[in-house]
């Protein structure tokens, strides 16, 4: 039985070799009953097959092809989690059918991530956890979009007299941020001012933060480890600056941590680090459940400091299936396994368990960081010891090989190490980072180390650095 009407034109317009190859893509073994059954041909690659095939072929093709994804344990390029324990994922295949946002269809799932709201505002130092209003996201960019709808609307609402007519909202942050930022501006209509890097300064600086502030400023983001060089940004710096701007001009504005990953990280590791709702500027704060909350994709969670920050006119009561429930978030329906998993990872780690994986992530980060800066090649730029993430560059007077020939040869060996260049006023400085997660352990440490050391000799060999397309390169802002 051929499982398809004939192939698509082929390129070089060799239809016949074209369906042959498809009909090879077949393993003998991937038939149902026996090896020389009536599967003649592969399914089409660009439009629906005729007809049904075995549940077990059409994983094994899936498969198959899947192997040429690189291995994601070996991707330090991501911040994203890309290993739970067996239990997770049991639990999240139970609860993959269920919407989230049927609440009154699936309450306990509901309550589970209203647990998780409180949780967080109290891991974060909210006045009132249980005032504290919050929600999950599908990951940290639909949280950055509603904290920053958040920010306008009460700007909007106390420049009613002059906007829209006359004012043009404004948001200032480094140039460092996540792309997510520059698209909340670009849908929303945000004058977006960037602070741009300086020097040895990779990150946004608090007084030039608040120069770039006017009236028409609706908040100030401040990132909590940047995806650049894995810092911190100096949030309680940054509120102070904006309290001497409010004594100096009166000024009243409202500062969002982008805690995407360091909101994961510091309350454990960092405990005297003032940064949270600790500071009565910051009015908001999401992260990444998916990062440093040690889920896997996508989840992520977006807090208000108390219902005052939060606009009553986001927020939708919707009748829905038979009960009313407020919503603010973006996206409607969406599986309520990850929010699940979340539940899962606080209830199974709790404070004393999250510590010593963010520990453990950081031992390693520092360890490694320390190991490729004893190297000649390379200079640091930072250590690993705030996010466990660091990056790197080749040192002064190496000239036959640059970052981005030790990304791709590491490629070779499976490792996925992002080379990318700086934005303004760095565009002179091309890195390499390294991302440590859970499960990244020391034994692989000490083999990435193996590797680098082993392709070092044949870089030097090299006249000069391999031709590459500069704009090809990525800073991987996920």
């Amino acid at each position: 039985m051929s499982l398809h009407r004939g192939a698509p034109p082929s390129h070089d317009g060799s239809d016949e070799h074209s369906a042959e190859m498809r009909r090879l893509s077949l393993n003998p073994f991937y038939g149902a009953a026996d090896p020389v059954g009536d599967m003649t041909s592969a399914p089409p690659l660009h439009r629906l097959a005729d007809g049904p095939m075995p549940p077990s072929t059409a994983y094994q093709l899936v498969h198959d092809e899947l192997l040429l994804d690189g291995n994601s344990r070996l991707n330090l390029a991501t911040f994203v989690t890309t290993w739970m324990e067996p239990q997770a994922g049991i639990l999240m295949g139970e609860c993959r059918d269920k919407n989230m946002i049927d609440k009154d269809e699936y309450p306990r799932t509901a309550e589970l991530e209203r647990r998780c709201v409180a949780m967080l505002a109290d891991l974060w130092n909210a006045p009132d956890p249980v005032t504290a209003v919050g929600c999950s996201t599908t990951g940290s960019s639909e949280a950055c979009m509603l904290a920053g709808l958040a920010l306008k609307r009460r700007w909007a609402t106390r420049n009613a007299a002059r906007y829209p007519a006359t004012a043009r909202p404004n948001l200032v942050m480094g140039i460092n941020v996540q792309v997510c930022w520059e698209k909340f501006c670009n849908f929303w209509e945000v004058e977006m001012r960037q602070v741009p890097m300086e020097g040895d300064r990779f990150h946004l600086d608090p007084q030039a933060a608040a120069d770039l502030c006017d009236e028409n400023t609706i908040g100030v983001v401040a990132v909590l480890g940047s995806t650049f060089d894995g810092s911190y940004e100096p949030v309680a710096e940054l509120c102070a600056a904006l309290d001497a701007l409010q004594e100096r001009t009166g000024f009243d504005i409202p500062v969002h941590v982008d805690g995407a990953s360091g909101a994961m990280v510091a309350p454990f590791l960092d405990e005297d680090l003032v940064w949270d709702f600790r500071l009565p500027r910051v009015s908001s704060i999401n992260t990444s459940g998916h990062k440093y909350g040690l889920v896997y994709p996508g989840v992520g969670w977006a807090l208000w400091r108390s219902p005052a920050e939060l606009p009553e006119e986001l927020v939708f009561r919707v009748n829905y299936l038979g009960g009313e429930m407020p919503t603010f978030a973006l996206n409607f329906s969406r599986p309520g396994a990850q929010v699940v998993a979340q539940y899962y990872t606080f209830l199974r780690l709790g404070w004393d368990g999250y510590r010593a994986v963010q520990q453990t992530a950081r031992d390693i980060a520092t360890h490694l960081s320390a190991r490729i800066g004893a190297m000649a090649e390379f200079r640091l730029l930072t250590r690993g010891d705030e996010l466990p993430v660091f990056a790197f560059t080749t040192a002064p007077g190496v000239t036959n090989f640059d970052v981005f020939d030790v990304s791709r040869r590491l490629r070779e060996r499976g490792w996925l190490v992002p080379a990318y260049t700086f934005p303004a006023n760095r565009e002179d400085l091309d890195v390499l980072r390294v991302v440590c997660r859970n499960g990244f352990s020391a034994d692989l440490a000490e083999l990435l180390i193996d590797d680098l050391q082993k392709l070092l000799p044949e870089l030097r060999a090299q006249d000069h650095p391999s031709a590459r397309d500069k704009t090809a390169a990525t800073s991987f802002h996920h």
